[in-house]
């Protein structure tokens, strides 16, 4: 079951708020979809995302992904542990797997992701 204080994309990535800094990372479904996450590419600090930019990229042992920014806003921090331990994305996603931390430049945008309930119906529907 996904954190309900969380938001959700349809692309199966997950946001959470702290002020206006949002964390993002990929889903339990997500990670259960990849596979074995053996590199992960993610944006240096400063870059501007707009929401629904590619922002990185996931590769496991079935597929490469990319990643999309479920907000707009400026990076202000990548998890460089995943550069040598990709697999904390599998591992503990909602937790050390993160992915990006934005500054949120429209926070109206958090409202508009799914919810805990809508994300579980998509991802639980087909």
């Amino acid at each position: 079951m996904a954190p309900s204080e969380r938001r959700y994309t349809k692309d199966h990535e997950w946001v959470q708020l702290d002020g206006d800094i949002a964390t993002v990372g990929i889903t339990v479904y997500a990670s259960g979809q990849l596979g074995d996450v053996v590199f992960v590419e993610l944006p240096s600090p400063g870059r501007v995302l707009a929401q629904h930019a590619t922002f990185g990229v996931v590769e496991s042992v079935k597929a490469v992904s990319d990643l999309f920014a479920p907000v707009a806003g400026e990076v202000v921090e990548s998890n460089g542990a995943l550069t040598g331990e990709p697999e904390l994305a599998n591992r503990d996603p909602y937790g050390a797997g993160w992915l990006i931390r934005l500054r949120m430049t429209n926070p109206g945008e958090f409202d508009g992701l799914l919810d805990e309930a809508a994300y579980e119906t998509l991802t639980t529907a087909g």
